[in-house]
Parts: C-alpha cells; sequence; structure tokens
C-alpha cells in the first residue's frame, strides 16, 4: 500500500480528494496534507512518502521548487502536479525536471481517481523493475561477483560524474542506477567499505588536495568545484580529515616544492 502527500493551501481541496477518491482500488493506505511546499517536504522527512499530490501555485515555496527538493530527497517518488491554464507552460517545465505527470484544473472526482491512477502504476512498474533488477543482482552476488561485474565501477563513476554537484545524494543516485535507496545503501557499504555520505567527502576532500596544489583557485573556488557549498564547512572537514587547513597544506606542499 503506498502513502499519498496532498500538497495544497485550500483546505476545501484537500478534505475533497481525502473524501472521495477510492484510495483502496489505487493501492493507497496512506493520506497526509500540507498546506505549503515547507510544511511538504516536513511531512515527507517523517513518513515514507510513495505519491504526491501538489498545486504548482502555492505560498512560501514555488511548486517548481517544491518538485525539486521533494525529488532531491526521494528520487524515487511519483509526483503529479495541479494547474490552471495560465501556469500550463509552468507545469511542463515541471515535467522537464522530473514530476511525473499533471492535470489542469478545475477537476473532478473521475479526473482526480484517473491521475492518481496513473502515478500508481508508474510507481508499480518502477518498483517491479527494481525488484527484478536487486533480484538478479542478489543472484549474481551470491555466485561470487559484484553483481553485473561492473556496479562499483558504476558508482564510481557517477560519483566522479557528479562530484561538483553540491545536491548529489544516495537518493539520486539510487535513481540513476536503478535501485531503491535502502537496497544501494547496502551495496555501497559492501563495496566501499562506509556509508555514502563519509565515502562522497572523503572523495571531494581528496580531490580538493590535488586541485590545491595544481591550481591557483581560492577556498571558496575549491570548495565549489568539490561539490561543498559553505567554504567555511570546507575548512572544517578539510582540517579534520589532514590536520591542517587548506591554507597551511598549500603553503607547506609549496616549501616542499622548493626543497
Amino acid at each position: 500500500m503506498y502513502n499519498l502527500l496532498v500538497v495544497d493551501d485550500e483546505s476545501i481541496i484537500r478534505r475533497g480528494i481525502r473524501e472521495l477518491v477510492d484510495f483502496e482500488s489505487l493501492g493507497i493506505g496512506g493520506c497526509f496534507e500540507a498546506e505549503d511546499g515547507e510544511k511538504a517536504l516536513a511531512v515527507m522527512k517523517e513518513h515514507p512518502i510513495d505519491l504526491i499530490l501538489a498545486d504548482i501555485n502555492m505560498p512560501v515555496m514555488s511548486g517548481l521548487e517544491f518538485c525539486r527538493r521533494a525529488k532531491e530527497l526521494d528520487a524515487g517518488v511519483k509526483i503529479a502536479i495541479l494547474t490552471g491554464y495560465d501556469y500550463l507552460d509552468y507545469a511542463i517545465r515541471a515535467i522537464k525536471i522530473g514530476v511525473d505527470d499533471y492535470a489542469l484544473k478545475p477537476l473532478s472526482k473521475d479526473d482526480i481517481q484517473k491521475l492518481l491512477s496513473r502515478l500508481a502504476e508508474k510507481k508499480r512498474e518502477t518498483d517491479s523493475f527494481t525488484a527484478v533488477r536487486q533480484a538478479v543482482d542478489n543472484l549474481a552476488m551470491e555466485a561470487g561477483s559484484d553483481g553485473k561485474g561492473g556496479l562499483r565501477g558504476q558508482i564510481s563513476e557517477a560519483l566522479e560524474k557528479h562530484l561538483s554537484d553540491t545536491g548529489f545524494s544516495l537518493s539520486m543516485l539510487a535513481e540513476e542506477l536503478g535501485y531503491s535507496v535502502s537496497y544501494l545503501s547496502t551495496l555501497f557499504k559492501k563495496y566501499f567499505g562506509g556509508n555514502f555520505r563519509d565515502y562522497l567527502l572523503d572523495v571531494r576532500l581528496e580531490r580538493a588536495k590535488i586541485l590545491l596544489l595544481s591550481t591557483e583557485m581560492k577556498n571558496y573556488e575549491v570548495a565549489a568545484a568539490v561539490g561543498i557549498e559553505d567554504p567555511n564547512y570546507f575548512s572544517v572537514c578539510f582540517r579534520r580529515k589532514y590536520k591542517t587547513t587548506p591554507r597551511e597544506f598549500r603553503t607547506e606542499a609549496g616549501r616542499g616544492k622548493q626543497m
């Protein structure tokens, strides 16, 4: 059974969806509500959400921004947006950033039912594909391989490709490779000996060392180049790992070259 999150600043619309739609026939077991994008993201952090219906014109946070951040939290969540004709171009832009479907207002009970049916079907297709792929990889692992003989390499390539992407996350990696987040987390620890976040930070800091030695980039430029948005956080992490600041590291390395 899937969990649905309805995001709309009009309580009458949220209540209408909750009371009129036949959730059981769609395989929906839970329905959560939020009146704006910020509250919706908070719900997603507290509860597993599979499907989202969101108004594109919301207060506090734009519909596009909410959809982008929702996908960052869980790349596997399926999102449909509700929009008026005035926002149709906006809706098309949303589709391009990963939204799965949209419908034009006003909507009838049947319109919502059909929209949710399409959304749930997309979720089932994704889950089915992921389950089959995981089963194949489990068999391969039992046979002594690393899951298609190249999963570790695929992960390494993805990390390299997204190294400068400050928003890159395990859920985004899972979506790109076609795995569930929990299963990929297990595989990641098996292949790399630690969790995704710590390993990615180590890779970024190692790349930062190379940039400090081979370029004249400033600290904030190096931080941005390796996907760390906050230069202060970059310096703290660098010092914690290498027992020296980026500036001191560059200075000492320069002296060593002269000697």
